[in-house]
This record gives structure tokens, sequence and C-alpha cells, in this order.
């Protein structure tokens, strides 16, 4: 015979009991909630620590704005003194391959019929102004970082321009366009972050992450990819030069 005593029905009682299982459901339910505070919390604290503040962008355009600034003065300073002079030597005249004064002599070195330099003068004096207002706490609407990006990227492709002449054609640098080379790609590049950081400029998630993590590895490829274009372009004549002089 079955046994029917009467603890059994009590016992399947309280295994059947809803009451507890929706005490585990309601905890397994605050845990998830509680996990998932964290990570977004986590995650929040990663992308403030990666972001460029006003401050720190303030300090990328003035002292990048500055040095290119310094160089294109000191490049239009160069030009006017070998016009007064014509025999003047440029101080940027080191050697066969780093002398400015074939550039400055070119065509190429006044594209829009003026020298060059005075683009350069006037413009990194906008980028030097805007980061000292910045630093000064001075708020740009969008539209502005628009248009100063704009303007570096028509800045960049002149430059990219002059060094494809430089290589390919002169076969010469000049110092003092190497400095504004140099300061020209980190400021391009980092006003690229400050627009995706900033959402006005277009980016999906996984690539505005990509940016931001990776803000301070990817610029120095640029100096990278220049100096491999100049090894490729000018590497056989220098080597020429040193052995055969």
């Amino acid at each position: 015979m079955t046994d029917t005593s009467p603890d059994q029905p009590e016992l399947i009682a309280s295994e059947l009991d809803p009451t507890e299982e929706s005490s585990e459901d309601l905890s397994e339910d605050l845990a998830a909630e509680v996990a998932a505070e964290v990570a977004t919390e986590l995650a929040a604290q990663r992308e403030a620590s990666s972001r460029i503040s006003d401050r720190a962008f303030g300090i990328i355009l003035t002292i990048l704005g500055a040095i290119a600034f310094v160089a294109s003065m000191a490049l239009s300073i160069e030009k006017y003194l070998k016009l007064v002079n014509p025999d003047h030597v440029a101080s940027c005249s080191l050697n066969i391959f780093l002398d400015c004064s074939e550039a400055m002599a070119s065509h190429q070195g006044a594209i829009f019929g003026f020298p060059n330099p005075y683009i350069g003068v006037a413009a990194f004096a906008v980028v030097t102004t805007v980061g000292v207002s910045m630093l000064a706490g001075a708020k740009y609407p969008k539209w502005f970082m628009i248009a100063l990006l704009v303007g570096t990227t028509l800045g960049l492709a002149m430059i990219i321009f002059l060094i494809y002449t430089s290589i390919h054609v002169l076969q010469r640098l000049c110092p003092y366009c190497l400095v504004v080379w140099a300061m020209m790609f980190p400021l391009f590049w980092y006003q690229i972050v400050r627009g995706v950081q900033e959402h006005y400029l277009p980016a999906s998630e996984r690539v505005r992450a990509f940016i931001m993590r990776n803000r301070n590895v990817i610029w120095p490829l640029f100096y990278l990819a220049v100096i491999l274009w100049i090894a490729l372009g000018m590497g056989g004549t220098i080597v020429d030069y040193i052995q055969f002089g």
C-alpha cells in the first residue's frame, strides 16, 4: 500500500511553494541590475578618462599653432630677405638636401600668387588664438569647430601637395616646412578626435570607441608614412650623393 502519512502533503506543498521561487527570481534580477549598473559606471569612467577636455584641447591648439606660426614667420622673413637681396643665403639652407631656397624660388612656393608662408602666418595665428581663448574659458559653437576642421583639412591637403613637390620635383626638403608639416598632422588628427568625441562628426559607437582609445597612437603613423615616403622618393639620390659626392 502507498504511504499516506499526514506529513507528505506538507512536504509536497513546501516544494511547490511559489513564494520561494519568486524570492529567488527577485534576487537574480537584483544581481543582474547591480551588475549592469556597475558595468555602465565602469564604461562611463573609461570614456571620461579617454575624453579630451576643453583645457587639453586648448593646450594642443595653442602649442601646435604657435610652433607652426613661428616656423611660417621665419620662412616669410627669409623670403623677404631673399627678395631684398638675391644673394642672401637663407638660415634654413643647410646642405644640398636641406634647403628652403629651392622651395621659395619654385612656383609651387607661391601657389596662390604670393608666398605660401603668408598663408601659414595668418592661419596658424587663428589656431593659436582659438587655443588661447579656450584656455581662458571660451566655448565655441559646433559650426565654428567644423569650420576650423575644414580649414585644417584644406591646409593638410596643401601640405601633402608640397610634400610631393619637395620629394619628387625639387628633391629638397625645407627645414622650416618640415616643422609646419610636423605640426599639421597632430593638429588635424586631434580635431578629428574632438569632433567624434563631441558627436559633431558622424561615427558609429565602435568607430568612436576605437578612435578615442587609440587617439595617441594613430597620429604618429603620419610621421612614419612621411619618413617612408622620403626614403622611397629621395633615398636613392641621397645614397648616390654620399657615395659619389
